[in-house]
């Protein structure tokens, strides 16, 4: 490569990476715009947590068709981008094939590559299938219409290309290696057990021309990487890089087990306190009243929910789960989190379209979004969480939403308020009174 050709590279590589710090730091504002909470307790286990459930992938094969096909990408991704550095370098220094210096381990990590290229070809191929040809029900829910649905065979169609272009090019390679009498800066480097079968496409053209197509294929697949790249911030496959930290920073505490306010808590102390004088000035060390009781737009959520909205793989396995989906109700955990990842979305689309500051819009998460009748419809069994792969949390944002609906609003089902009524005078859900309180087991 020609040193204009190593600054062109360089130019489209600090462009790439440039454009895509840029977005990551607009993700991480829109991120801290989330109230603050401590997930820095328990560290071991925190680690424990990202390393068997982010890189493990331990509930990834609990659904083991799609948990095997699944490790197949992600090792193919992971390990790939090894072949991805020699690129970037040799782009940048004019060289080819820099690091086949390493020799038989050199042979052995193309091989490797080329073999794990044809599996990720197979497991996307299935992928295809399963969404556009079966159409599992997981995929063809009202809340994967349009732009998610679109996202989610875009990345496919990505990954085809990728793979398609790493193979051709090397088997142009191995083409140019072995021309008799050599040509050019095409030395024998690698192991293509793969590519081999490709490279008499080639045979009988020109070896100027072969070259200039491994060339070509080399080009478009770098910078189809970096296109890739930069794609991650506005489609769901962000989860690539955002489930190791979300999975590190996951709720660590039993399940069903709900937190409480602290300021509502302390009231509650207090009124229960028979020597508490309730007109007495607050200490000086009390917490101060929360501006808000629960969530109504994203800013009202803590910033790990706003993280598992972006964490979002959209595979539906929440929904698939859920019961109160299963009996037709309205309710989607996989629609709350792209609903809260898509209104966090626009409020930092406001943000940058006004000086860094937010500009109200009339417009909220409650509401605008997601409706009373979703929120209602949750039983809090915590099967969405359970079943999530990344460990991302639908039910804690319900429960946020509930309680502002409650406790802001005073809007709670006629049910519910019935039910609280009644355990308020009676001491139970039903409309009996303490003597008669155990006439519940006639109901049935």
């Amino acid at each position: 490569m020609s040193i204009l050709g190593n600054l062109f590279f360089a130019l489209i590589l600090v462009a790439g990476v440039g454009y895509f710090v840029m977005n990551v730091k607009k993700l991480i504002r829109n991120i801290n715009l989330g109230q603050d909470i401590d997930r820095t307790d328990r560290k071991n286990e925190r680690w424990n947590n990202m390393i068997r459930v982010a890189l493990g992938q331990s509930k990834m094969v609990k659904r083991p068709v799609a948990g095997f096909l699944h490790i197949l990408v992600y090792v193919g991704f992971v390990i790939i981008n090894i072949e991805v550095l020699e690129i970037v370098i040799d782009g940048l220094l004019g060289t080819h094939r820099v690091f086949s210096f390493m020799g038989g381990l050199y042979d052995v990590l193309i091989g490797s590559f080329e073999i794990l290229a044809v599996l990720v070809l197979f497991a996307v191929i299935v992928f295809l299938i399963r969404r556009n040809v079966i159409k599992l029900k997981r995929f063809i829910s009202s809340d994967l219409k349009g732009w998610p649905a679109s996202d989610a065979n875009y990345i496919l169609y990505f990954e085809i290309v990728l793979m398609s272009l790493f193979l051709l090019m090397n088997a142009a390679d191995f083409h140019l290696q072995n021309v008799p009498g050599g040509f050019g800066h095409y030395h024998q480097a690698g192991a293509f057990p793969v590519s081999q079968f490709l490279a008499p496409i080639f045979d009988g053209m020109n070896h100027a021309a072969v070259a200039m197509l491994e060339r070509t294929f080399w080009w478009i697949h770098i910078i189809g990487i970096l296109v890739f790249l930069n794609y991650l911030y506005y489609s769901k496959h962000l989860h690539i890089l955002l489930a190791f930290p979300n999975t590190f920073y996951a709720d660590l505490n039993a399940k069903g087990k709900i937190d409480n306010l602290e300021s509502v808590t302390k009231e509650v102390k207090l009124m229960m306190d028979p020597n508490a004088d309730p007109f007495a000035a607050p200490p000086a060390d009390a917490a101060e009243a929360p501006a808000k009781f629960g969530a109504s737009d994203v800013m009202d959520l803590n910033w790990v929910q706003l993280l598992n909205a972006y964490t979002c793989t959209e595979c539906g396995r929440c929904t698939s789960s859920c019961p109160a989906n299963q009996t037709g109700k309205k309710l989607s955990p996989r629609k709350i989190m792209m609903d809260t990842r898509d209104r966090l979305t626009e409020v930092g689309k406001n943000i940058d379209a006004n000086q860094g500051v937010f500009v109200p819009d009339n417009k909220s998460l409650l509401n605008d979004y997601i409706t009373p009748e979703e929120l209602w419809a949750c039983t809090s069994c915590n099967a969405c969480v359970e079943e999530c792969p990344v460990n991302i949390s639908p039910l804690s944002i319900i429960m946020d939403m509930r309680r502002y609906l409650v406790m802001e609003q005073s809007a709670a089902p006629m049910s519910l308020n019935a039910m609280m009524t009644n355990i308020e005078n009676n001491g139970a859900p039903w409309q009996y009174n303490q003597q008669d309180r155990l006439n519940w087991k006639n109901e049935s």
